[in-house]
Formats: structure tokens, C-alpha cells, sequence
């Protein structure tokens, strides 16, 4: 792999000590998109992003001028068993320019360097995270099958639905568990095409989906904004 990839007009490379003056703005881009989304990234200091681009588990995007684009950084649980890109972030300027399947691509490759017996795992509510994922080889899976490590849960604490999260159990949510299984893809496995899984042609279906999950959980809020009120009265 190499480690640095020219796009036109940006290179998007491994990060190291020489992008750590962009950890605060990529901090405050994260955490202005979940706003403006209602769904998460999940919040992470500048400390962190820092030490991310120093160990050299990182991916960044910048412009030829050195104007910061996008990240993503890759992080592991149990033991190097699992591993998630997380973060991916594009800077509002370079949106729909194909910069977050550029980023997801290079952050793909380093963890697949890195930990080549590992599962790649995400979640999301993003539809072209989605596929741009499903591209890599990424297929979803129920909430069972990603790490039941407490710490890799908590990443989703500072999301609007983490109740959602909690309150059934960590077995459903608005999004949508993903994984690359590295031993689905060897040489000697034969996958059937009925197998595949077919994201354009389920996408639609995904949509629907996620609309009455929507209006099912808006329903509960208000029934239980409803009885609280109630109870206050009551008192």
C-alpha cells in the first residue's frame, strides 16, 4: 500500500506529527455535523485525534495548499479481533466531491495492513457511507456480532439516540451494523452471487426502514413525554 495518494487537487494520506494543528478543527467539524445530522459521530477530544495521527492510525485529506479536507481514524477492540474506521469527516467546502470514499478507501487499506486477520466493523445511518462501505466488501450484521467490549459502546454515548441504544438492550438502534469478514474473502472461498449482498437494490427498502423506525420512535418519546407529565401532576 502506498502511503500517501494523490487525487486531483488532494492528497489523502497516512496522518502523522505534521497534521496535528488540524486536530481541533476536524474536533469541532465532528461534533457540528452530528448536530446538524441528529444522529452521531461520536464526540472525541482534540487529545485524542492527536494521538491517533501519532500512532500513525489515521487518515487524512488535504488540498495541494495543505488546506485541511477530511479524517478518519481506525481504532481496535479485543485485542486487534475487530476493527472500525471511525470519524470520517469531510470539511463542508469539498462535499460531494468524492473525498469520503477517497478517505474510507486509504482507511480501509491501513487497517487492512495493520490487522489483516481483522474484522472491519462500522455503524451508521449514512446511506452513502453505506455504500461506499458495501463497495469494500462490507455486509451488515446484527448488533450481536460486533465487540460486546463496553468501551467500544460507549464511542456511541454522546449521540442524540444512544437511549434508543440502551434502553433495548444495544440490539437495535437507527443504524446499521457493517462488517468486512476477512475470511469471507480469501482466495479459496467461493461466494455464491445470491449470497451478495445487492446495496442498490436494497437501499430503497433500507430508506423505508428507517423512516418508520423513525416515526415508531418518535411515538414512543412523546408517549413517555406524555406520562412523565402526568406523574408530575399527579405528584
Amino acid at each position: 500500500m502506498k502511503n500517501t495518494e494523490v487525487v486531483p487537487k488532494y492528497i489523502v494520506q497516512t496522518a502523522s506529527e505534521d497534521h496535528l494543528s488540524f486536530a481541533e478543527i476536524i474536533c469541532a467539524e465532528m461534533e457540528e455535523s452530528a448536530k446538524k445530522r441528529g444522529t452521531g459521530i461520536a464526540k472525541r477530544s482534540p487529545v485524542y485525534i492527536m494521538e491517533k495521527m501519532v500512532e500513525g492510525k489515521a487518515i487524512i485529506a488535504t488540498t495541494n495548499e495543505g488546506e485541511w479536507v477530511g479524517f478518519c481514524y481506525i481504532e481496535t477492540w479485543e485485542h486487534g479481533k475487530f476493527v472500525a474506521n471511525s470519524g470520517l469527516i469531510v470539511h463542508p467546502n469539498f462535499r460531494n466531491s468524492g473525498m469520503a470514499k477517497a478517505i474510507k478507501e486509504k482507511a480501509f487499506e491501513l487497517s487492512r495492513k495493520k490487522y489483516p486477520n481483522a474484522k472491519i466493523i462500522g455503524i451508521t445511518t449514512s446511506l452513502p457511507v453505506m455504500k461506499i462501505n458495501s463497495d469494500l466488501g462490507y455486509e451488515p450484521v446484527t448488533f450481536s456480532e460486533l465487540p460486546a467490549d463496553e468501551s467500544f459502546w460507549k464511542g456511541c454515548a454522546s449521540c442524540v439516540n444512544y437511549d434508543v441504544l440502551t434502553r433495548t438492550g444495544k440490539k437495535h438502534c437507527l443504524c446499521t451494523g457493517m462488517m468486512y469478514n476477512p475470511e469471507d474473502h480469501k482466495k479459496t472461498t467461493v461466494k455464491k452471487e445470491s449470497d451478495s449482498w445487492d446495496f442498490l437494490k436494497e437501499s430503497s427498502l433500507y430508506e423505508r426502514w428507517m423512516r418508520i423506525k423513525r416515526s415508531i420512535l418518535l411515538r414512543r418519546e412523546e408517549r413517555a413525554k406524555k406520562k412523565n407529565a402526568g406523574a408530575i401532576l399527579v405528584h
